[in-house]
């Protein structure tokens, strides 16, 4: 029997097309969780690279790295300024449990 290796897989690696992009952040969003979310625009800055990301966004590489990294804890000016580098946008959305406001 022929051994098969393995081999860690990188979210960034799969991330091609700005469709893939856009759902993988929208995915981690409708999560909720804040180190999802931080690790979902890390996989995505290391997909567009990592050094330009981080100049486009005015923050230092290993700040971004650091920041966005399973301990990190990113503020929203933090997560806005990547987002806006990496051509995304942060908006807000009705949920389907949301009642619509009634007037008396």
């Amino acid at each position: 029997m022929e051994n098969t290796g393995t081999h860690p897989w990188d979210a960034a690696d799969s991330l091609k097309t700005e469709e893939d992009i856009v759902a993988y952040v929208d995915a981690a969003f409708e999560d909720g969780d804040p180190a999802l979310i931080a690790a979902a625009l890390g996989d995505v800055a290391r997909a567009r690279g990592m050094t330009r990301v981080a100049a486009d966004a005015g923050l230092g590489r290993e700040s971004l790295y650091k920041t966005l990294s399973a301990g990190g804890n990113p503020g929203l000016a933090t997560i806005i300024k990547v987002m806006r580098a990496l051509g995304l946008r942060l908006r807000a959305a009705g949920t389907e449990s949301a009642a619509p406001e009634t007037r008396a």
